[in-house]
């Protein structure tokens, strides 16, 4: 909870949802909001689930998710049950659930592990066995504590060998829960081999786990991975999810590399992609100015 007055924060969520300006500004406003944490944040995001940005409305959901803020559940839950919501919300909305990790919410995700939108059933498949987790590990919740100061969707596996592990991530028989836990312990050791392994992840059949490897390559901001996000980013077949997360990966790497391919993408035909390189470009500039307390608000941003 922070001891900034309920009107300030109303002043950063009247920005927030405010849709006359640009998607960077409302993105600032909207990490301000999670930093802050607090009832009076949450309704701020609340509101601007009626957006017609479906990058923003992830971003809101993702926001929610690692706040581990029971207040939001509600809302989350409205957003998930919502058809009239993109896929990509509804996926976020399910894996926001997950990371509070009530043992209450077991039902409700039940509930979608057969959504007949991919990303939401997957989604909501890892949450359930989050919880599991949760529930019967908490003792090793230690364990999981990401180098990245975020919430992540499954734990790390306890294996540290990068030859099994990457057999475990491309084990399409396998389930994600299992492939994710890999994908985070390669991610925690971010050696070379363990960053080429991730790159293999793209190959993945399913867009929800290569856009968690493109998420977890922006958080690493690991030039070594830049080859693997820039192919995505130009993959113009490639589900929209994925190359948006491409797109901010690149933009929290933010070399020069980076920067020049985010700005090809500035006009894309997707509204998902062609904001993200928006935001991206503006994490680049953040990434490589003296404010660092932004740039470290930006690692974690999600979809």
């Amino acid at each position: 909870m922070s001891n900034v007055s309920d009107t300030a924060i109303n002043n950063i969520g009247k920005v927030l949802n405010d849709p006359t300006r640009p998607m960077k500004e409302r993105f600032r406003a909207l990490f301000t909001l999670r930093n802050l944490g607090g009832e009076a944040s949450i309704q701020c995001i609340s509101q601007c689930f009626t957006d017609e940005s479906v990058l923003l409305k992830h971003e809101l959901a993702y926001c929610l998710g690692q706040m581990q803020d029971k207040i939001a559940i509600p809302i989350l839950r409205d957003v998930l049950e919502d058809k009239n919501q993109d896929p990509i919300v509804r996926h976020e909305a399910g894996e926001a659930l997950g990371a509070i990790g009530d043992p209450n919410l077991r039902e409700l995700l039940e509930k979608y592990i057969t959504d007949p939108a991919i990303e939401v059933a997957e989604t909501c498949q890892i949450a359930l066995e989050r919880l599991n987790w949760v529930a019967n590990d908490s003792s090793k919740e230690s364990l999981s504590k990401s180098p990245y100061c975020s919430v992540d969707p499954a734990p790390p596996s306890s294996d540290n060998d990068v030859q099994r592990l990457t057999k475990i991530l491309m084990d399409e028989n396998k389930p994600l829960y299992e492939r994710y836990r890999a994908m985070f312990s390669l991610r925690n050791m971010a050696t070379t081999d363990s960053i080429n392994a991730l790159g293999e992840g793209f190959k993945a059949s399913s867009a929800l786990f290569r856009h968690e490897v493109a998420f977890v390559f922006g958080q690493m901001q690991d030039e070594r991975s830049i080859p693997y996000l820039k192919k995505t980013l130009e993959d113009t077949s490639e589900h929209e999810m994925v190359r948006h997360e491409a797109a901010e990966a690149l933009g929290s790497i933010a070399t020069e590399e980076c920067t020049e391919v985010l700005k090809r993408y500035l006009n894309d035909p997707r509204p998902v992609v062609r904001e993200s390189c928006e935001v991206a470009l503006d994490m680049s500039e953040y990434e490589n100015s003296p404010e660092f307390q932004y740039a470290n608000t930006l690692v974690t941003v999600k979809g």
